[in-house]
């Protein structure tokens, strides 16, 4: 049995304006390998067609009507001849019309069980948060009146992993935003002439505001993923069970050492920042403006009242509690799996990070006239 002709495109040699669609025209011809690709190039060679003739066409079906049909931007063009049978494929093709899929609602009772789920969620960590505070409160009261017998070695070792060995990235990056702040500010204030108040701007932004929240922003990122992933992989390999066999409660040896060490650390950190901070406002001051750093110390106490100092060592206690009880309650809820550890680890921090942020607009709030 002879093979039908493959489908071609041609130039009417008698009219050079009309395109002859020749061959076999069905799916099996059309699935070849190349012969797409050798009608488009094909159709891409011919000027634009004033008609079409499909006559020459020996064998069509729906697959190469479609086609056709896709061509001519599903219409048809002007001098089109063609026979019936041809003709039955295209009338479908114009009363079928464009195809729109059916929009799929979602039933409104699925939406209302999500928000019944994340309302359940936003609730249990609600109470579980109220609980870790009381246990937190009954601690502290069991510790200050016996402190002899307190956990004072796990105290030290998280002041020392919290504190000490967060110095480093606190300084680097303290440092780093007071350059920054200092040359924009001074850019500003030498186009107006206040060189002067170079001093009252660095010191009232980065004593009450930026220090604390620089330093609570990185100790959330560093030691508080730290703390919730040490509870997870403590229940990961069971360890919480065993010490619970053993008689040693979670709060008193696990969270409020993790509470004080970071309430103690934080005001330190956020001294230590400021400086770092203020330092490298003042090089970059000196260099910018050419103000000695002795003006800028001489300066300093009379543009920052007392009272700013006093804020930002209180929001260090603040913040430093406030990570360490969002890390710990993390910890405690990681299941034992490694996905589990990984999520609640991240969920920590962006907690930690959004609480902190709340508790300074509060400090803003409350503490607005005080200071200046």
């Amino acid at each position: 049995m002879q093979k039908p002709a493959p489908p071609a495109l041609a130039v009417d040699p008698a009219q050079l304006s009309v395109i002859v669609a020749s061959g076999a025209w069905q799916v099996h011809a059309l699935a070849d390998a190349g012969v797409i690709g050798q009608l488009d190039a094909a159709l891409a060679r011919l000027t634009k067609p004033t008609g079409w003739d499909l006559t020459q066409i020996t064998a069509i079906d729906h697959i190469g009507a479609q086609w056709l049909w896709n061509v001519w931007g599903k219409t048809r063009p002007p001098g089109l001849v063609l026979s019936d049978r041809q003709d039955e494929f295209f009338q479908r093709l114009e009363q079928a019309g464009p195809l729109t899929l059916p929009e799929v609602q979602k039933p409104r009772w699925k939406q209302l069980i999500r928000l019944g789920a994340r309302t359940q969620s936003l609730t249990g960590h609600l109470i579980d948060v109220v609980g870790l505070l009381g246990q937190l409160m009954f601690d502290l009261r069991r510790f200050a009146l016996n402190p002899r017998r307190g956990p004072w070695k796990e105290i030290s070792s998280n002041i020392y992993r919290t504190g000490y060995q967060a110095l480093g990235i606190t300084a680097l990056v303290g440092m780093l935003i007071g350059v920054v702040l200092s040359y924009l500010s001074a850019q500003q204030l030498h186009s107006f002439g206040g060189d002067i108040y170079l001093v009252n701007i660095l010191g009232m932004s980065i004593i009450r505001e930026l220090g604390p929240l620089l330093a609570a922003i990185l100790v959330a990122g560093r030691s508080g993923s730290s703390i919730t992933a040490q509870l997870g992989v403590m229940r990961v390999n069971e360890e919480l069970d065993a010490m619970l066999v053993m008689g040693l409660p979670h709060g008193f040896r696990l969270i409020m050492p993790k509470v004080l060490a970071l309430a103690i650390a934080m005001p330190l950190l956020v001294i230590w920042t400021d400086a770092m901070a203020l330092l490298g406002g003042m090089v970059a001051a000196n260099l910018e403006l050419g103000l000695s750093p002795r003006y800028f110390l001489h300066k300093l106490p009379d543009a920052v009242p007392l009272a700013n100092y006093w804020i930002g060592i209180g929001k260090g206690v603040v913040f430093g509690g406030l990570i360490a009880l969002v890390a710990c309650h993390f910890g405690f809820r990681i299941k034992a799996n490694t996905e589990s550890l990984g999520a609640g680890t991240t969920s920590s921090v962006v907690t930690a990070i959004t609480v902190v942020i709340l508790a300074d607009a509060v400090f803003a709030i409350v503490f607005s006239g005080v200071g200046f």
